[in-house]
């Protein structure tokens, strides 16, 4: 029978040599990626434009699909083997004009980098009344791996890497409400519950397309300075979570602990390229290894069990092709 990661069976660490301080230039020391094509979407900033660079450094062709072009040509400039591509997460019909697109080559897709990702934003909604972190987040993400999967099966040995977060920690996912139309809106709810969903999607997604040979994982890169996650957050809610003072300057000791950006995607690139994980898949990465099942509401790093769950996986998969009118058989 061909394992699955329902309920952390698979979530052990391997050993892999790497750490918390780990940057992409080990990580990527010794592969060639010539004649690969990767997709990483919000590759044009932050730990994203790290990941396109070393990726294309190895020799891959990498896609990279943003919504401000000219911002991207702007950080890509000079980068060799990149391809600028037109797309919104938050415009469905846009996710699928990039997708059909891509399609229309006839390329197969070895590499999709989800990682693009909103959060510590205020209440706002898509106009389908769709939370933005849950749609920014994960639906879109739903929709652009279920787009993009005739590529996946043709590449033969594909790889999807979800960019999650510790933050799953935050929430588990509210199946009676996901979009905050009855409860009170917190902003680390919401992106909580997106996260978590990520880990739910990457889990039951591997269990599906396995038999095509193509595996999932999701990621938490870690704390990471230098990037524009938190261009939103709130001065009182970075105070709350003790990581500034009254004047909202950032703490010696959290600055001290952040990764800078290259350890930030060191986990991406390994869950993209480590034969390490050639027979495993659906697990959570997290400091360049896989992470290990945290039961300890007290603990932070890891992952949840709630995470995990086949249930929840099961359902969320049903709800999100509700929620996105898309009917993901992998056939």
């Amino acid at each position: 029978m061909e394992q699955n990661n329902y309920y952390g069976a698979l979530q052990q660490p391997t050993g892999s040599g790497f750490n918390a301080k780990s940057t992409t230039n080990e990580v990527i020391k010794g592969i060639d990626l010539t004649g690969k094509t990767a997709i990483v979407t919000g590759g044009n900033t932050g730990i994203g434009l790290e990941t396109v660079k070393t990726l294309a450094g190895a020799g891959a062709v990498v896609i990279v699909p943003a919504r401000d072009i000219e911002k991207a040509k702007r950080n890509l400039n000079g980068i060799a083997n990149i391809i600028i591509e037109k797309m919104d997460l938050m415009q469905p019909d846009s996710i699928d004009a990039f997708a059909e697109r891509f399609l229309k080559s006839n390329q197969p897709l070895h590499l999709l980098i989800n990682n693009a990702g909103i959060m510590w934003v205020p209440l706002r909604r898509d106009y389908r009344g769709f939370e933005s972190q849950l749609a920014t987040n994960y639906l879109a993400l739903f929709q652009l791996t279920a787009r993009l999967w005739p590529a996946l099966k043709k590449a033969d040995g594909a790889r999807v890497v979800n960019v999650s977060s510790g933050g799953h920690q935050f929430s588990d996912f509210n199946f009676e409400d996901p979009n905050f139309f009855y409860r009170e809106y917190e902003t680390l709810l919401g992106y909580g519950q997106s996260k978590t969903a990520v880990n739910l999607f990457s889990m039951e997604f591997d269990n599906r397309a396995k038999t095509h040979n193509v595996r999932s994982y999701a990621l938490c890169p870690g704390a990471v300075g230098e990037t524009e996650l938190a261009r939103e957050a709130p001065i009182d809610l970075l105070q709350k979570l003790g990581y500034c003072d009254a004047e909202g300057n950032i703490l010696p000791e959290v600055a001290a602990s952040l990764k800078t950006i290259p350890q930030g995607a060191a986990t991406t690139v390994w869950a993209a390229t480590s034969n390490l994980l050639a027979t495993i898949g659906g697990v959570y990465c997290e400091n360049v290894d896989i992470a290990s099942l945290n039961s300890n509401t007290a603990v932070i790093g890891g992952i949840k069990p709630y995470s995990l769950d086949e249930k929840n996986a099961k359902q969320l998969w049903k709800l999100s092709e509700e929620m996105t009118g898309i009917k993901f058989d992998l056939n």
